[in-house]
């Protein structure tokens, strides 16, 4: 049986569809679906059984599971950039995963978690997955994100785990996440509701508006390297996944425009106040440490993988 938690969230219940589509169904999802429209990204999938985050974590520290359990993959946080309550993110993010983690070790099942982008702050030190100490996470979603990371590598369970930085994912399931959703889903929602993508001004001299970078990467292209990665028992450390290319607000926009047929309509409006301070103006996965390892790591161009977003999920 694969514990996965986060089974219900957006990359979560895209990887949940690969399993299937590779005949794998012996899986436990682990999540908390509230009162929004998440529970959708279930429907159609096969798995085992369905478990509420708070019973689950109670369940394990009784006993309940043991080596039945072939592997956990820990995708279930809260993914949040702008939440604030620290309390909350250092128990959801740092210690529900080291609980996961211990009880991994202790029963010799394979772990494979998600970490974030975000640890690498502004970018002042680089986006090198092979340094950890000098990075300054801008948010409280970053350092526990971050905090997790060191807990792995202070105890050398980097030499048995897998944990994966992911970048700008975008793509199919994400439509719960609300303001947290991609760019490139809100764009379409924009565009279809007003024939404008709205985007914030650069807060800084060295970008111009919209003109701003990240390393947007497609969901679709995750989940298959994330497979191969399950693929090879032996596979341990913690990796960027990102697609290696950093773009520009403005190119994704354009992107959208085009894979709609229509011409550019960008308006640029001013960044929240609230955002300034812990605001990445650019971001670019070192890709070189994955690509290493001799897996198969490959990524579809933005166009591409813009236009199959839409054509193929957004549109329907």
């Amino acid at each position: 049986m694969i514990v996965l938690t986060g089974g219900a969230g957006f990359i979560g219940s895209c990887l949940l569809g690969k399993f299937n589509s590779m005949n794998r169904s012996d899986i436990l999802v682990v999540d908390h679906l509230g009162e929004g429209n998440k529970w959708k990204n279930l429907v159609g999938k096969n798995f085992l059984n369905y478990k509420h985050k708070t019973e689950f974590r109670s369940q394990l520290k009784s006993g309940f599971y043991g080596k039945e359990i072939e592997a956990i993959i820990h995708f279930g946080a809260c993914s949040s950039t702008t939440e604030k309550n620290a309390d909350y993110l250092l128990d959801n993010n740092f210690t529900y995963s080291v609980e996961l983690a211990e009880f991994a070790l202790a029963n010799e099942i394979r772990f494979i978690y998600a970490s974030s982008a975000a640890t690498y702050g502004s970018g002042e030190n680089g986006y090198s997955d092979s340094e950890f100490d000098k990075l300054r996470p801008l948010n409280i979603y970053g350092f526990s994100k971050h905090l997790f990371d060191l807990w792995v590598i202070n105890k050398s369970y980097d030499k048995t785990f897998t944990g994966l930085k992911f970048f700008n994912v975008f793509g199919n399931n994400e439509y719960h996440k609300g303001v947290m959703a991609s760019m490139a889903y809100k764009s379409y929602c924009q565009v279809k509701e007003t024939g404008k993508v709205k985007l914030f001004k650069s807060n800084s001299p060295d970008y111009k508006d919209g003109e701003q970078k990240r390393d947007f990467v497609y969901v679709k292209d995750c989940v298959d390297i994330i497979w191969d990665i399950f693929e090879k028992e032996d596979f341990a450390g913690i990796y960027n996944l990102g697609s290696g290319v950093a773009r520009t607000w403005n190119d994704l926009a354009n992107t959208v425009f085009s894979a709609m047929k229509l011409k550019p309509n960008i308006e640029y409006i001013e960044m929240p106040e609230s955002i300034k301070n812990q605001y990445q103006n650019f971001t670019q996965a070192d890709m070189t440490k994955l690509k290493g390892t001799g897996l198969k790591v490959e990524f579809r161009p933005l166009e591409d993988s813009v236009k199959d977003y839409l054509e193929n999920h957004l549109s329907k």
